[in-house]
């Protein structure tokens, strides 16, 4: 587990609209929430704000130092519903089946696909996925940048969603999310 990832250090939490993504997500009180491939875990602590006591956010990422940072930032928010650990997405993941309502993939997939560790990690989510479970992927628009990866590995809201499609995910809605990147979210096709 020493493999450094792709983007390890880099996140697209401050280029996005953070507020419209999650009125978009709709987290209640008591949602299960896992972030994929979650970096030092911005995404985790303003979703912890949104699923309160009652609520759970797991956070893994096989980067160690974005995880040492999480923890870091958790201690000193005295945050309690967020569970952190450094874990290959990719393989198993220490969540039961069937017990997650909401994944999110943050500007991960691309970088998923590019180093052939996309499909273990899509049998872990739909593993861990509730069938009622909706998946939310954030991805950059596919224009040139910067900021953000190469236009040649972006993925377009279509190339995402004929991606998932094989994976029984149905397209609920795309939306923006900032100038950069958009926000699909998927059902899971067994629960329709």
């Amino acid at each position: 587990m020493s493999k450094k990832p792709i983007a390890a250090g880099k996140s697209s939490f401050d280029l996005i609209d953070s507020e419209k993504l999650f009125h978009e997500l709709a987290l209640q009180e008591g949602t299960i929430f896992f972030d994929v491939a979650c970096g030092k875990g911005t995404y985790s602590i303003k979703a912890s704000e949104h699923v309160g006591q009652t609520g759970r956010i797991y956070a893994f990422d096989l980067w160690k130092e974005g995880i040492d940072s999480l923890h870091n930032e958790i201690a000193s928010r005295q945050v309690k519903n967020i569970i952190v650990d450094v874990v290959d997405i990719s393989d198993r993941v220490p969540l039961a089946d069937s017990s997650v309502d909401v994944c999110l993939m943050a500007t991960v997939l691309h970088d998923l696909i590019q180093d052939g560790t996309d499909q273990g990690t899509m049998k872990e989510v739909l593993r861990v996925m509730k069938p009622s479970g909706k998946l939310a992927v954030v991805e950059f628009k596919k224009i040139a940048g910067p900021p953000g990866p190469p236009l040649e590995i972006r993925l377009s809201a279509k190339e995402v969603e004929q991606y998932l499609r094989p994976y029984s995910f149905h397209i609920e809605k795309t939306i923006d999310v900032g100038p950069y990147n958009y926000l699909s979210v998927f059902a899971n096709r067994k629960a329709l």
